[in-house]
């Protein structure tokens, strides 16, 4: 018999060796790793890029390999591994930022740059903006102009405020006016309006951040004018109210109306700010498009400032807009987070551009975003059409392809609960998933980003730029 020192022993010899093994492998794996400066011997087809910039990502792929060695999981080659990060690297000499066909239906959409524009548009732009510019010189005067000046009277003009502004997008543009207008004092809100936007951005986190002390009244569903009334106090500054531009609650609910909040306020002394969200500035519901709340309504019930996206239902480039009461406007633009917020050149640029796609009847055909919004079912038909007569015969029976009926959403929390007519390519191919095919889309020369619903594939066309059809239609007929 084994004797329990004899056991303990033979059960630590046998604990070693299970330790030892996986060291001993890690180690050898280690041993198959290039070092960096093996891999860029074999860096000399990319003379563009920076050597700075190439040791760098070569150091980065290579941690990720030296993780799996020290695990003993390393199940590739020495020269695979050189291979592969000779690969990443030429991945990388392509700027990040790529040109996309839009096929999800969705025009706003926020994670493809949401309002896109006219290539016209952006080198008309780029033409007076790309060398040196009057951003901020009077060229009148040849003294020292303002930056604001460029789409002040522009913005106030169309939405009937007496002064307008422009910072670098509406939750900048809410910060500033609590933090000018309340910093120390209350802000009163309803409970029902304290909303989030995406990337869990919510209202109350922005008004503690600026400063102010958050007032809440009311109930989700339910808030009466007595609720406001009861919550003014010595310490009160402002009252927010939010448009729920990007949810509904139906049923058993009441919200104050803003021209009811804008008496109340000119009664106690204190401003009314409104953010809109979305912003609209005309009724687009005669080409199909349902129809929102309009700034200029909301700047004629009196509020003080009014602050709303500019690349949402406006069209232009992301900014955050601010309309409103001269006098409070100008306090705006002194508060030193003003300068912190603001917008570059080319932004204000893109942004003068779009407001000036405005016309009398409503927006001119310039405007792309709104022109993508009110195309309707019947051109978009037509456009589907065209793509088909384009494809052979045989990758259309291959992939499966279809043109059919379709509803989309406007996006960017616009719109939440409308949908936009329009018409989209539905694949059903033979032996090819739905997330494979996404993906060979996705990967193409020019990348398409489509959508997946009950596990078939769409393109939707609502956001196809005109002018795409051909590089979309060469895109099909390549997919294997």
């Amino acid at each position: 018999m084994h004797s329990l020192c004899d056991v303990l022993r033979e059960a630590l010899d046998s604990r070693s060796e299970l330790i030892y093994f996986p060291f001993i492998m890690s180690q050898k794996q280690l041993k198959e790793l290039p070092s960096v400066s093996e891999v860029l011997l074999e860096c000399n087809v990319f003379k563009s890029l920076n050597n700075k910039y190439i040791s760098f990502i070569i150091k980065s792929e290579l941690e990720v390999y030296r993780r799996s060695a020290k695990k003993g999981a390393l199940k590739i080659k020495r020269a695979n591994i050189t291979k592969n990060i000779l690969y990443e690297i030429k991945r990388l000499m392509s700027p990040n930022m790529e040109y996309v066909i839009n096929g999800t239906g969705i025009v706003l959409h926020t994670g493809l740059g949401r309002s896109p524009m006219k290539e016209l548009t952006a080198k008309k732009v780029a033409k007076r903006v790309s060398g040196y510019t009057n951003l901020e010189f009077d060229l009148h005067t040849g003294a020292r102009g303002q930056r604001q000046d460029h789409i002040n009277v522009l913005l106030s003009s169309l939405t009937g405020a007496q002064s307008a502004m422009a910072v670098n997008n509406n939750a900048a543009a809410v910060l500033l006016s609590l933090n000018e207008l309340s910093e120390g004092k209350e802000v009163i809100i309803s409970r029902g309006q304290q909303v989030e936007i995406g990337g869990s951005f919510r209202i109350p986190d922005v008004i503690k951040k600026s400063g102010c002390i958050l007032k809440e009244v009311g109930t989700t569903n339910r808030t009466h004018l007595k609720d406001y009334e009861k919550a003014f106090n010595k310490n009160t500054g402002l009252i927010l109210w939010v448009h729920t531009s990007n949810y509904v609650v139906r049923g058993y609910t009441n919200q104050v109306h803003l021209s009811e909040l804008v008496k109340l306020g000119q009664k106690k002394r204190v401003p009314v700010l409104a953010d809109l969200g979305c912003g609209a500035l005309y009724d687009l519901s005669d080409k199909g498009v349902p129809k929102d709340m309009l700034i200029q309504d909301v700047v004629k019930s009196g509020v003080g400032i009014v602050t709303f996206s500019g690349d949402k239902l406006l069209g232009g480039p992301q900014a955050g807009l601010i309309v409103g009461k001269k006098t409070l406007v100008n306090r705006l633009k002194k508060n030193p987070i003003a300068r912190a917020v603001r917008c570059d050149k080319w932004g204000l640029a893109f942004l003068e551009d779009s407001l000036r796609s405005f016309r009398d009847d409503g927006p001119s055909k310039d405007n792309l975003t709104i022109s993508l919004m009110t195309a309707s079912r019947k051109s978009l038909t037509k456009r589907g059409e065209t793509i088909l007569s384009h494809l052979p015969k045989k990758t259309i029976n291959k992939l499966g392809i279809s043109l059919v009926e379709s509803e989309v959403e406007a996006g960017s929390g616009s719109l939440p609960e409308e949908k936009l007519e329009s018409m989209a390519f539905r694949f059903k191919p033979i032996g090819i998933s739905p997330s494979t095919l996404s993906s060979k889309f996705r990967m193409s020369e020019i990348p398409v980003v489509g959508y997946i619903h009950s596990n078939i594939f769409y393109i939707d066309l609502k956001a196809v730029i005109p002018g795409q059809e051909k590089d979309l239609a060469g895109i099909i007929s390549a997919i294997q």
